[in-house]
């Protein structure tokens, strides 16, 4: 499909002054709207581009918070998964003191 888009020819001028293909940038900035949107995955957004699936993920990396964590919900994560590092593996010893009856 062919897609044809007016910019008014002031933007286009300082757009492709600096440096900017403008039919590819277009292209981009569709596929990181349509990704950001949910609308495209990855392959797609590789496909549309003409990327390899590597290249894609770098692509989305480099226009998108991809791993986009609050530094406070790390800090928790992180918390959780060092306590359970320090649960007891014994089942003895998670178990001591209870009686299980088997009647």
């Amino acid at each position: 499909m062919t897609v044809t888009i007016d910019i008014p020819d002031e933007i286009a001028s300082e757009l492709a002054a600096a440096g900017e293909e403008l039919p590819r940038a277009a292209l981009e900035g569709l596929a990181v709207a349509g990704f950001r949107r949910g609308m495209l995955t990855q392959l797609q957004v590789g496909r549309l581009l003409g990327l390899t699936r590597v290249q894609a993920e770098d692509f989305l990396a480099d226009h998108l918070a991809l791993y986009d964590y609050d530094p406070a919900e790390l800090s928790r994560e992180a918390e959780a998964l060092a306590k359970l590092d320090r649960r007891p593996t014994d089942l003895n010893a998670v178990f001591d003191g209870v009686h299980i009856d088997h009647a």
